[in-house]
């Protein structure tokens, strides 16, 4: 794929279904373009673009490959854990109650996961917790706001008593409990163009950023560490580091997490 061509592409995307391809690594978005052609049947993108115009279902099958919309409930079961065992009740010493925001949330999974690990480990039993689910892709932001269906699949991670307790089985796979259902929000967000909420004391924003160009990269740090509260806590995916972390006011906290620093405070002339 040379310039020209993906200069093509790129315009044609941004005009049909909204999302900026540029932000992405130019590399790593080229071979999912190309490979979702091979997937679509068609043997040039002009054909595509055609026939996409006059069907929806197509135009969104490229939005949501686009946006990567997998996931899983307690997606690395053992990061969960030491979020749980330890950094959740270091964020409660001053809290009466936490804000949180999990970043490209797909359909919902992590959020929940969070809603359900912050209502175990609350020994307290304060369900005033604020907790937001964002992602750019509407039919996935509808799929959280419904709960469900999930699939077995999709809760492989999840123990049988959280199972029984959060989950309503139906005919095709899970639903989430109204109970649980009801204490996170979900709406549609742009991360390169609408403005964060805040302050935070936890943002997991997972396997999202690893897809934008480094330069863009770089900036989201700076805003998910502007949104935070000095101390709160920002969890990011498996296999992710933040770069120059110290830089950007950061300090490590075990493997996928990063606590914001408080601000260093100006020198007081004597």
């Amino acid at each position: 794929m040379d310039e020209q061509e993906f200069g093509y592409i790129r315009r044609e995307i941004q005009s049909l279904v909204g999302d900026d391809v540029t932000s992405y690594k130019p590399s790593q978005v080229q071979r999912r373009l190309s490979v979702f052609l091979v997937r679509s049947g068609h043997a040039e993108w002009p054909a595509f673009f055609r026939a996409a115009r006059a069907d929806p279902p197509s135009l969104r099958k490229l939005r949501d490959y686009l946006t990567v919309n997998v996931s899983a409930f307690f997606r690395d079961p053992e990061k969960y854990a030491h979020l749980g065992e330890t950094l959740l009740p270091q964020l409660w010493r001053n809290r009466s109650a936490l804000r949180v925001w999990s970043v490209g949330c797909a359909e919902g999974q992590e959020a929940y996961s969070l809603a359900i690990l912050l209502a175990e480990s609350d020994r307290s039993s304060r369900q005033s917790h604020y907790i937001l689910g964002t992602d750019f892709d509407e039919s996935a932001i509808e799929h959280a706001k419904a709960g469900g269906p999930y699939s077995s699949q999709e809760v492989t991670h999840v123990t049988k008593e959280q199972v029984s307790h959060y989950f309503q089985p139906v005919l095709r796979g899970y639903h989430i409990v109204d109970e649980l259902r009801t204490r996170v929000r979900f709406r549609k967000h742009n991360l390169l163009h609408d403005p964060f909420e805040g302050p935070f004391d936890l943002i997991a924003c997972r396997n999202v950023i690893i897809y934008f160009a480094p330069e863009i990269r770089e900036t989201l740090y700076r805003r998910f560490r502007e949104a935070l509260i000095p101390g709160g806590v920002f969890f990011v995916g498996g296999t992710e580091t933040v770069a120059n972390a110290d830089a950007l006011g950061f300090e490590t906290v075990g493997v996928s997490f990063y606590r914001r620093r408080p601000d260093k405070k100006p020198p007081v002339d004597c």
